[in-house]
């Protein structure tokens, strides 16, 4: 599969005919409304304890014993809200459930605000720490339950947890703090996400502070989080700015380029921009760690294009799809053709099992299966494909 980066950016024409409703665009939503929706809304919370499961095993049980990630449950709450008001599946009740666990077990349980990161089955705190994509994630579930809802309590919380991530995550530049072990440490990926957050606040309610916050998350991308020597994402820079090296190179994922390409794309369709070449330039990037028999991205490359982990999950499949899907209406020759071609792929392997709703979340080098559970936090990325998918292609 060629880069994209070798298209030339066409303006998309709004009007621009399109070829007859996709299959593949059609089987996958179809798949997320009967399947996968159905047992995450119902099996895929914990009735005895509360909460929404980690994962499951193959055989469709929970994993009543692993931790749960807070960010996992802000996903799951997410897509109940925005299916609810897509009018896929009706869970308001449960997605409000869980934000009451999560404001009873991780909001400030050591009287300090914010949420904590993770959590044990029982709703004790395994891990304090405040992390910002938990807070992003947060701040993505509110606006779709503010939106479906309509609730002035979730608007406020929204408000809450909005000035939380300003005031006391950010320094003043707006960028996030980390200090794991006591060093400072800059992540890609916290901001990307709120990037998206941002995307969301204005798109579900109009949020009056979230476009000039988007753009200064956008700004940060061009200005601090590609390598100039490489051109390709770093994930991890220093408390001085400079990438974090791993034996000589550092760390890339195919997958949060691919995902960056797609943010940026609907930036632009949101605000009224011009298509930019950085998401072409991310999307080819990625796709130079593509893997030939389906064009799937592996998990891990370096500034140095070493091959760091050549396992493929799933999200990143998801994010390739959604860069396709986001270049499709962009204007560039031939994606729509390449979104359905990885939709098809994604189909006649990933979802194909363990069990219906669920998915296989790994493959190894070999393309042999390489996990024996179903992590709950792969559904937002299906999720928000399948949106995609029918948005773009049509069903």
């Amino acid at each position: 599969m060629a880069a994209s980066s070798s298209s030339p950016l066409r303006q998309a024409n709004a009007g621009r005919a399109r070829k007859s409703a996709s299959a593949p665009a059609r089987r996958l939503v179809q798949w997320m409304k009967g399947e996968a929706l159905p047992f995450w809304a119902s099996k895929g919370w914990d009735a005895k304890r509360g909460g929404f499961h980690e994962r499951f095993f193959f055989d469709g049980t929970p994993d009543d014993l692993t931790v749960r990630r807070v960010r996992v449950q802000w996903r799951q709450i997410y897509v109940l809200a925005h299916a609810a008001e897509l009018g896929w599946h009706n869970a308001l009740k449960l997605a409000f459930q869980g934000l009451e666990r999560l404001l009873e077990k991780a909001w400030a349980p050591d009287g300090t605000p914010g949420f904590v990161h993770v959590l044990a089955p029982d709703g004790s705190v395994v891990d304090d720490q405040r992390d910002p994509c938990d807070h992003a994630f947060a701040i993505l579930a509110l606006c779709w339950l503010a939106k479906s809802t309509g609730d002035a309590q979730v608007r406020a919380l929204l408000a809450l947890v909005m000035d939380y991530c300003e005031n006391v995550l950010s320094d003043t530049e707006g960028y996030f703090i980390e200090k794991p072990d006591g060093n400072i440490l800059h992540r890609q990926n916290p901001h990307m996400h709120m990037f998206e957050a941002m995307l969301a606040a204005t798109e579900a309610l109009g949020h009056p502070d979230a476009p000039a916050r988007a753009a200064r998350y956008r700004r940060m991308l061009e200005e601090r989080f590609l390598d100039p020597d490489s051109g390709a994402l770093v994930e991890e820079l220093d408390g001085s700015w400079r990438p974090v090296m791993h034996n000589g190179a550092a760390l890339v994922e195919p997958g949060h380029m691919a995902e960056w390409a797609w943010l940026l794309r609907r930036h632009e369709r949101q605000r009224g921009l011009k298509p930019s070449p950085v998401a072409t330039h991310l999307l080819g990037a990625a796709l130079r760690a593509a893997e030939p028999q389906h064009g799937f991205l592996i998990d891990a490359i370096d500034t140095a294009q070493n091959v760091r982990r050549a396992t493929r999950r799933l999200w990143p499949q998801t994010e390739l799809t959604k860069a396709w899907l986001a270049q499709a209406e962009a204007g560039v020759d031939r994606a729509e053709e390449a979104a359905e071609a990885i939709i098809d792929s994604l189909s006649e392997t990933y979802l194909a099992g363990p069990f219906p709703g669920g998915w296989i979340d790994k493959f190894g080098p070999d393309g042999a299966v390489a996990i024996d559970t179903v992590p709950a936090s792969t559904l937002y990325h299906l999720f928000i494909t399948a949106i995609e998918a029918e948005r773009v292609l049509g069903i």
